[in-house]
């Protein structure tokens, strides 16, 4: 299978063998023909899998009779839609757009929060093609008149279950009722949870499924590991784990934004360059962040559930759970940050006492124990070392040194945050 045959035109297999790519994913060689044929598409796949360019390839080659290089902004009707709930999954997608569409000159804009507006409805005057967006945002500028969406052809919903958990659900309904019933939709989600499937039945006509993995599965390529540790001392393990293994590009997940501050204060007091990226933010310093943890002069990046979805950051080795989710699912949403597109990766959960019942959760998802380890120096107390990893599947490994296979070279690997 290779882009050309399927069908997409000449340039844009062009663009997209210099960008380095020479087969489709299994995403993009499913979706591609379906999108291309104008139908509406219902795609699961985890992140990582490709699914912007599956969506965005074909669209280029659909729309691209819309091309003109008229000044005036009524020739540029907002005809691409792309709906996504995070500043830089926007960002992602404006970035693919220029650097895959340039030889398809329809203008792109993208839209968010927690930035000056009046910028965009400067771009957004002027006409733009493809228009990629947060819900929020978006409908500000519906409701300051600066942008028409009544000739939407394709409409995207990307990361369709995380705009769900974050409540943007009102949102979408009222965007929907924004674009043409004619239209052509695209629904992508990392998974197909009866809500994402109900609100498919809503938005889709008689759409095509592409699900190209298995619900709710880690990825394969992941290593899994468990440390368990006394809560109060899960700082200075994460500390000694980075600094011993000399581990590089490590990606922290918490479950708020104060402990992500806190955890990241702790790590750069010690030596090891960190940064919290979180909803609080400011957009300018987020990007900064991402910046100086693409390029290697921030080692630890430590996040809130914000950045578990669309970031997509080439080779990137190590991602630890210092804190379990909530929901099982998202721990697959975390950890599929690593082992991406071929490459292998770790995951690392340091688990306390009081999270038994979430990892229990979590390997009841997987249908499957996680293998664990005690790391010398920081055994938990006597009588609870072994209970958050009761209650699993059969078959829980336990292995003192299990976790050097883990070790990696500390020498720094090149890496760009990249939409697929």
């Amino acid at each position: 299978m290779t882009f050309e045959s399927l069908g997409l035109s000449d340039d844009l297999v062009r663009m997209v063998a210099e960008e380095g790519y020479e087969r489709p994913t299994p995403v993009q060689a499913a979706a591609i023909p379906e999108v291309r044929a104008g139908r509406d598409v219902l795609a699961a796949a985890q992140t990582g899998t490709g699914k912007t360019a599956a969506f965005l390839l074909p669209t280029f080659d659909r729309l691209r009779h819309h091309a003109n290089t008229s000044f005036s902004p009524a020739r540029h009707p907002v005809r691409v839609l792309i709906i996504v709930p995070t500043r830089e999954l926007a960002m992602q997608a404006d970035e693919f757009v220029k650097t895959y569409g340039r030889t398809v000159p329809l203008r792109a804009a993208v839209v968010f929060g927690g930035v000056p507006i009046e910028p965009q409805t400067k771009q957004l005057r002027a006409g733009v093609e493809i228009l990629a967006a947060t819900p929020g945002r978006l409908l500000d500028h519906v409701g300051q008149r600066t942008v028409n969406l009544s000739q939407v052809e394709v409409l995207v919903l990307d990361e369709a279950d995380r705009m769900l958990d974050m409540g943007f659900l009102p949102d979408i309904r009222r965007i929907i009722e924004l674009v043409p019933k004619q239209r052509q939709t695209l629904l992508f989600s990392a998974t197909f949870s009866d809500d994402i499937r109900r609100l498919a039945a809503t938005l889709l006509h008689d759409p095509v499924t592409v699900e190209v993995a298995p619900r709710n599965q880690a990825a394969e390529a992941v290593r899994q590991l468990v440390y368990p540790v006394d809560r109060d001392r899960k700082e200075a393990l994460l500390a000694h784990l980075i600094a011993e293994n000399d581990w590089r590009q490590v990606l922290v997940f918490t479950r708020t934004k104060i402990a992500a501050s806190r955890l990241a204060s702790y790590l750069d007091r010690r030596g090891l360059e960190a940064v919290a990226i979180h909803s609080d933010r400011s957009q300018p310093d987020r990007m900064r962040a991402l910046e100086g943890f693409k390029t290697g002069s921030i080692r630890v990046l430590v996040a809130t559930d914000v950045a578990a979805r669309g970031l997509d950051i080439e080779d990137l080795p190590h991602v630890v759970n210092y804190e379990l989710p909530w929901q099982p699912h998202d721990y697959v949403h975390r950890i599929g940050r690593t082992g991406r597109a071929g490459a292998t990766g770790d995951a690392v959960s340091l688990v306390s006492i009081d999270e038994a019942d979430l990892l229990r959760g979590v390997q009841r998802l997987l249908r499957r124990a996680i293998p664990w380890t005690v790391e010398t120096g920081f055994e938990p107390d006597r009588n609870a070392e072994a209970q958050p990893l009761r209650g699993g599947p059969p078959g829980a490994a336990r292995s003192g040194t299990h976790h050097r296979s883990h070790r990696r070279s500390g020498a720094h690997r090149g890496s760009g945050v990249r939409s697929r």
